[in-house]
């Protein structure tokens, strides 16, 4: 049994292998193969834009696949959402789907669009989003570039920002946001009842969601004597508890916490003062609840 599974191509390509490697997959892409190669022969690959995942994953050409939230609504794909994976292009995060105009425009609610011209990439979320607002307004799909049309080439547009700072750069205030997104690993719905499919979808997705969980996390691992013990619990924050373990010394105990990069550099003088010894910061490339 193979899996066919879609692997987004574009801006989202190099954070997907990047996590895959972290979740322990090795993924290879040679040259402008669209087909590469994983180190499971379990799993078969497919490079494709994420704009089209879901109408492939729906028709079954695909198993699974991975893609954003914004290309299930826009094209309105019947799928299976697997887990939900919190990541992007620039890191950690989810994006939004808004309408901007010009900072001079007099544009100030959705209701303004009347009789507008409106640039986008997600046509049908767009014109579900005004039909929701009783506005009639022309919905064009712009094929990039979508910052510079207006005010010359469009009124409005509905582009994808994580920051903001684009819209900014090019003179561009948000009016409302249409839709939140972010990445999703959805499935083909046959390939979902199927047991084998479905257990290696879930181990994957497992697999994906820890190597999530652990990004911006370390581990913290020292010796303790038991009389200190206390003031170094006190001191620690904890992903759950910190796990305490005795050693060969019955007057000392082994301790081991996950907490966040940024509080180890403050956390570990800290601890070394109540009496923390042989402290080991390590990273960690899943964590599985």
């Amino acid at each position: 049994m193979t899996l066919k599974l879609g692997i987004p191509k574009g801006s989202l390509q190099e954070a997907t292998v990047d996590l895959f490697h972290k979740a322990g997959y090795k993924i290879t892409i040679s040259g402008r193969s669209y087909y590469p190669s994983i180190d499971d022969d379990g799993i078969e690959c497919t490079l494709l834009r994420a704009q089209e995942m879901a109408r492939y994953v729906e028709q079954g050409l695909l198993d699974a696949g991975l893609t954003g939230y914004d290309w299930v609504i826009e094209n309105d794909a019947d799928v299976e959402i697997v887990a939900d994976l919190v990541y992007s292009k620039t890191g950690s995060g989810k994006a939004r789907w808004v309408l901007a105009v010009p900072h001079d425009s007099d544009i100030r609610s959705v209701k303004d669009l009347e009789g507008k011209r409106i640039a986008t990439e997600v046509v049908n979320v767009t014109k579900r989003f005004l039909e929701k607002n009783g506005v009639h307004a022309l919905v064009e799909f712009s094929w990039g570039a979508t910052e510079v049309k207006p005010p010359h080439l469009a009124d409005a547009i509905v582009e994808l920002t994580e920051t903001g700072s684009s819209l900014r750069a090019n003179n561009l205030r948000i009016v409302e946001t249409l839709l939140e997104t972010n990445t999703k690993f959805i499935a083909n719905r046959e390939a979902w009842q199927d047991p084998d499919k479905r257990r290696r979808m879930e181990h994957l997705a497992m697999l994906l969601e820890g190597a999530i969980r652990a990004d911006g996390k370390v581990g913290l691992l020292m010796n303790v004597q038991r009389a200190n013990l206390d003031k170094v619990l006190y001191r620690l924050p904890s992903l759950n508890r910190p796990t305490v373990s005795p050693l060969a010394d019955e007057g000392w105990v082994d301790v081991m916490v996950v907490i966040d990069e940024k509080e180890a550099r403050d956390l570990i003088p800290d601890l070394k003062q109540v009496g923390a010894e042989g402290i080991v910061e390590f990273p960690l490339n899943k964590v599985i609840l």
